[in-house]
């Protein structure tokens, strides 16, 4: 070879590398990350979500690249940020609660979406069934609106004797009104008083407590919410200040100072999301994929809160109980 067909060659060689990187930055799935909170409030989610993502065989950085939009808690901001992640063609968008979800598919109905959360999907409109969800939407269901009715009625077996108790719900969220008129029938098949409280931001939350106390309400119930579990520092400082009996979502409230939750766990929930989307990353339809419910659920409580408040925890509840704090 002269050095003419080197020269030549080695032009080729230095036009194709080039070429050849963007093909495979291109080759590479884009996760589009529709995030209701902040990257901070959200760690542990995306920490078990990336764990499920490796054991579907995808590594962030290696594997796979995820695109972050952040509504930092303002729910209004989610559809230009869903339109920002259409707009750059990701291959799957990944997102929670109802906000997050109505606001993803309403901005596409081709790009594969793979929730965490939600409310009654069925009901909203969202979905055509648990089993077959239909055209681009699957995921992890959490049963937020049916498990709210039911923290209530744990927490007024906790809190013998109270009648008055409060729901606080964010009316940002469609599913808002299911978790009421739910938790309205629990109170008046068991004769108790339901008031509700309504928050979607931190000053609103500090209201809501001021209206917790001027009501004499005896109990707390969180209604589900991803802002309300991106808030829990605040909840649970307010909760302690006012000697409020309340009941959380997720275990991980209870281990910061909760008094009691009920609900699937936390991080099981989210590896299946992030096992999920790894599997509509491989080519399966959303459509195929049924929409994954809970089969267990954890009732945990802390016994050193319940001491600070002055609640002797029924013997009945600590039976049931999958974990008790001491």
């Amino acid at each position: 070879m002269n050095r003419r067909e080197l020269l030549i060659l080695g032009a080729g060689t230095t036009f194709a590398w080039p070429l050849a990187a963007r093909a495979q930055q291109k080759a590479m799935p884009v996760i589009g990350w529709l995030g209701t909170n902040s990257p901070v409030s959200q760690a542990e989610f995306i920490a078990a979500f990336k764990q499920g993502l490796s054991d579907a065989g995808y590594v962030e950085g290696q594997s796979v690249a995820i695109e972050y939009r952040w509504a930092e808690g303002d729910y209004h901001r989610l559809p230009a940020l869903a339109t920002d992640l259409v707009s750059r063609k990701v291959d799957v968008i990944a997102t929670s609660g109802d906000a997050g979800i109505e606001a993803a598919k309403s901005a596409t109905s081709t790009i594969p979406i793979v929730f965490f959360g939600g409310g009654d999907l069925v009901a909203a409109g969202l979905v055509a069934s648990l089993a077959r969800p239909s055209d681009n939407l699957t995921g992890i269901s959490i049963m937020a609106t049916e498990l709210d009715a039911k923290r209530l009625d744990l927490l007024s077996e906790l809190a013998l004797g109270t009648k008055v108790f409060a729901l606080l719900v964010n009316p940002a969220s469609s599913a808002a009104e299911r978790m009421i008129q739910d938790a309205r029938g629990v109170a008046r098949a068991k004769g108790l008083q339901l008031h509700i409280l309504k928050a979607s931001t931190k000053s609103e939350i500090d209201t809501a407590f001021t209206s917790l106390v001027q009501l004499h309400a005896g109990g707390l119930v969180e209604g589900s919410d991803p802002f309300f579990n991106s808030r829990r520092e605040q909840l649970l400082g307010l909760a302690a200040r006012d000697a409020v009996p309340a009941i959380w979502e997720w275990r991980e409230f209870v281990v910061a100072g909760g008094l009691i939750s009920y609900g699937p766990s936390y991080t099981a929930s989210s590896r299946q999301f992030g096992i999920y989307a790894g599997r509509v990353l491989k080519g399966e339809k959303p459509a195929d994929l049924p929409i994954q419910q809970p089969t267990k659920f954890e009732l945990v409580i802390n016994l050193k809160t319940a001491k600070v408040l002055g609640i002797t925890v029924p013997q009945s509840l600590l039976a049931r109980a999958d974990e008790v704090i001491e």
